[in-house]
């Protein structure tokens, strides 16, 4: 082979094998390039998921939490309805043993005793007194004098009380009303029950539902 031929098949080889080389350094650095692409997308998807997990747990656990919250103040809810609803069964039940204490002989006390309370409550001089048909002809001129006398002792003040002439109460108790009928002293069952509505239900609480009671 003459020398001008042989040193171009040198440069071909040498041109070759520097673009094999190229070649193989292209291919391994794309490799590397896919691989590392391979890497980060792995990495993304993996914290894309891992993400979506974190955001589904706290979802779980926020409607976890509001469910809970929601039965328990269903519960709480449910439970106070039953104690007001027994409460008032209860002070039913009192209003029906008052009702049924009229017949008594000692009742004449109790009524003498709502009297008295009215009168010095409406603080007037004078005042007729009322009540249901039941309960008037129980009070009398003696028992108004007693009364009387009672408020003068506890209050140093005179009082003239009279049976009033309109028609009877329709609940149980008394109503005291000036003579000129602008002021009255309320003194019935009902709303002396009302009046004291706080301090029975504290007490209906404190023996039914003691260790119980929600502040």
């Amino acid at each position: 082979m003459e020398p001008v031929e042989q040193g171009i098949t040198a440069l071909i080889s040498g041109i070759e094998a520097d673009a094999r080389a190229e070649e193989q350094k292209l291919l391994a650095d794309a490799r590397s390039a896919a691989e590392e692409k391979r890497h980060y997308a792995r990495q993304k998807i993996e914290s894309i998921l891992n993400e979506a997990q974190s955001k589904a747990d706290e979802q779980a656990e926020s409607i976890r939490r509001k469910t809970l919250s929601a039965v328990e103040l269903e519960i709480k809810r449910r439970s106070l309805e039953m104690r007001d609803a027994l409460v008032h069964r209860i002070m039913d039940r009192v209003e029906e043993r008052f009702g049924s204490m009229i017949d008594e002989p000692d009742y004449r006390t109790t009524l003498t005793n709502w009297i008295v309370e009215a009168a010095i409550g409406l603080e007037a001089d004078a005042a007729q007194v009322n009540a249901s048909h039941r309960e008037r002809p129980l009070i009398d001129a003696a028992m108004l004098q007693r009364v009387a006398e009672r408020v003068r002792a506890q209050t140093g003040k005179q009082v003239t009380l009279t049976l009033s002439e309109d028609p009877p109460l329709k609940g149980q108790g008394v109503i005291l009303t000036t003579m000129d009928g602008r002021m009255a002293f309320n003194n019935q069952v009902r709303t002396r029950m009302l009046r004291k509505q706080r301090e029975i239900q504290k007490q209906i609480y404190d023996r039914l539902f003691a260790g119980r009671r929600e502040e």
